[in-house]
């Protein structure tokens, strides 16, 4: 196989020069990715770089022949979307445009691969739209949530939806099912968290000054036997923010297996609640570049509305 040289073109510029490698150079093992860079067999523009390097527009990457890489060690084959997975994914695409998509993500796949799962949203949607010259996760959201995920389809477009929830320049509002009746009103909650001690998957409220800081606007839609159906406006995106938010406060979300009241979620069981009630419901922003908004909603998912529908059902037959 022989050298190989790319001119960096608009969707690379401010990418850095690992990331570059790992999309282009899919059956490569991370490990040797990182070798051939150590060993100063990747150069931009004839130079050594380190993975950290940021590539800009016109650079010329080497990109050495990487047929005996790849033999010495085999990748495992890519795991591949199945038809039933590509086609709910289609289904799921809410709005598209030259520069967008917003996709209503199904609850219980995760938005990318990894940590036991081989595939995820946007791995799936590559495949879903091979002919699509770029395309990203503009942020996450966790693995059980549903709803509203932003695709970028260009490294510009993600580049400006990174800077525009990092300034808080995107209204993101979460619908959620927590225990008991909500009586706060329309409440601005503030808490630091931090992931507990020897866990990278829980995260706990903290003392002022000692984690991230979090923000969320809660309020509520509707009041429900045993139960409040509340929007949560997010201003922060904390990992978890929302679920340790609402357990702080004494209402837990429903369907909640990792921060949950469990007796409760066993009760709800028996009403058709088999997942974590929280769903990304709606965004609302403008887009600088093309001075274009979007209002995008994602309808509630039919087994959740079942719950609500089999919540009021039990109510009236008490």
């Amino acid at each position: 196989m022989a050298v190989e040289y790319y001119t960096v073109t608009e969707n690379e510029d401010g990418q850095r020069i690992d990331n570059f490698l790992i999309r282009h150079l899919k059956q490569l093992p991370k490990s040797a990715l990182y070798r051939i860079l150590r060993k100063g067999e990747v150069r931009v523009d004839k130079k050594r770089v380190k993975p950290e390097k940021k590539l800009a527009l016109g650079e010329i990457i080497r990109i050495p022949p990487i047929k005996m890489e790849a033999e010495v060690n085999p990748p495992d084959k890519p795991a591949l979307a199945s038809a039933s997975l590509l086609s709910v994914l289609e289904a799921a695409v809410l709005q598209e445009d030259e520069q967008l998509i917003f996709v209503n993500k199904p609850s219980g796949l995760p938005v990318h691969g990894g940590s036991g799962y081989k595939l995820g949203l946007i791995e799936a949607f590559r495949q879903l739209r091979p002919n699509l010259p770029y395309v990203e996760l503009a942020h996450r959201i966790d693995r059980d949530t549903s709803g509203v995920v932003i695709l970028a389809k260009s490294r510009q477009a993600l580049t400006e939806l990174h800077t525009l929830f990092r300034d808080g320049k995107i209204d993101k509002r979460y619908k959620a099912l927590v225990a008991g009746r909500w009586k706060h009103g329309r409440q601005h909650v503030t808490m630091d968290l931090s992931k507990e001690e020897g866990t990278r998957q829980k995260v706990q409220v903290v003392e002022e000054g000692e984690g991230k800081v979090s923000e969320t606007i809660f309020s509520s839609l509707k009041n429900l036997h045993g139960a409040s159906l509340v929007e949560a406006q997010i201003l922060t995106g904390r990992m978890h923010q929302i679920r340790v938010q609402l357990q702080n406060l004494g209402h837990p979300i429903l369907g909640d297996d990792r921060y949950g009241d469990f007796a409760l979620n066993r009760k709800f069981r028996d009403m058709g609640l088999k997942r974590l009630f929280l769903h990304s419901a709606s965004v609302d922003f403008t887009l600088r570049a093309t001075g274009r908004r979007y209002v995008v909603e994602a309808p509630l998912p039919d087994e959740l509305k079942e719950v609500l529908i089999n919540i009021k059902i039990n109510a009236v037959e008490r």
